[in-house]
């Protein structure tokens, strides 16, 4: 890790959005360090691109004219694990390091999914609601009644580190049986062997024709884009959930809300949306059959805290000229 204070080994690091103190006051030790959030401030982060030899932060969108205002760059360190934000090609091409916070979050995000999908099964948000209004004025009836969890089939698209955190749950803690669909079989006997005999790679269109409940943790990809779309709804089983958190692009939204006025869908639980904050005209916002989130997969004071910690690693890593803890492979995209 980058630890020198002499002028000759001090570089120029542009932070994009806030770091905890004891983070910042890391870069500040070893480096000459400009804070501009690039939404609030974008003025003053353009006047620092251009001398900026590392970038910290996350939720920008950037681009190659971004880019081509920093010559000098040679690392971006986001405080994320997605990286759809980036430029891959471009990154590759000018050979600029990109590094993400992997691991740090999986077992905080699979807490997350699995609450969202608790409370998308038995109505959680909606009949808290309806005690905080005021209109619990007798016991419910049939028509607010949920839906069970245990042993249920849950049908899990992605199957990394956070699509496995969340079969665990599913599996070991509510007997439920995990279909899961990724670009290749995973090895359950070196990377997770509790699943083995609980996990079973499927095919789509069978996963989607018997999960209960389908959760998908897909990255953002040309080939995921918009995946999730009447057709795919058309094909899940009647009456089953359909839970986000990966990305919202992955979603046709609007073939969701079809589905879900139709009842092909029973109940929808979002932790993502096509366009963030949700808009405020957005029917998901109010739909009666969903529940959303605003996209809260990793925040606790903890993983937050841990994933500025990585990301702070990685930047001084790359700036020393050592190789960073978690680079992201951008030959891959």
């Amino acid at each position: 890790m980058a630890s020198s204070s002499s002028s000759s080994t001090r570089k120029n690091v542009l932070v994009f959005r806030t770091l905890p103190e004891d983070q910042l006051a890391r870069l500040q030790a070893a480096h000459e360090v400009v804070v501009a959030d690039a939404r609030q401030s974008p003025e003053a982060f353009a006047a620092a691109l251009p001398a900026a030899q590392g970038l910290i932060g996350s939720s920008v969108n950037f681009n190659a004219s971004m880019l081509d205002a920093a010559p000098r760059l040679e690392v971006i360190s986001s405080v994320s694990v997605g990286v759809d934000n980036y430029p891959l090609t471009e990154l590759r091409r000018r050979n600029i390091v990109l590094c993400h916070t992997p691991d740090v979050l999986t077992e905080t995000v699979a807490d997350t999914m699995f609450a969202i999908l608790m409370a998308t099964q038995r109505r959680v948000v909606e009949l808290s609601t309806l005690v905080r209004e005021g209109r619990w004025t007798k016991n419910i009836g049939e028509d607010l009644f949920g839906t069970d969890v245990n042993g249920k089939t849950l049908g899990i698209l992605g199957f990394g580190r956070i699509g496995q955190a969340v079969a665990r749950r599913a599996a070991l803690g509510f007997g439920m049986p995990v279909l899961y669909h990724a670009r290749r079989a995973v090895d359950l006997a070196a990377q997770a062997p509790e699943l083995q005999g609980r996990a079973t790679h499927t095919p789509l269109d069978e996963l989607l024709a018997r999960a209960d409940i389908v959760l998908a943790m897909l990255p953002l990809t040309e080939a995921t884009r918009d995946m999730a779309d009447a057709a795919f709804f058309a094909r899940m089983k009647p009456g089953a959930a359909f839970i986000n958190g990966g990305r919202g692009a992955t979603v046709n939204e609007q073939a969701l809300l079809d589905a879900l006025d139709k009842g092909t869908l029973r109940a929808a639980g979002l932790d993502v949306f096509a366009k963030e904050p949700l808009p405020a005209d957005s029917p998901l916002r109010t739909h009666p059959r969903v529940t959303p989130l605003p996209h809260i997969g990793s925040a606790t004071h903890e993983t937050r805290h841990a994933m500025a910690e990585l990301a702070t690693t990685n930047l001084l890593q790359v700036l020393a000229g050592e190789r960073p803890t978690a680079p992201y492979d951008t030959a891959s995209a």
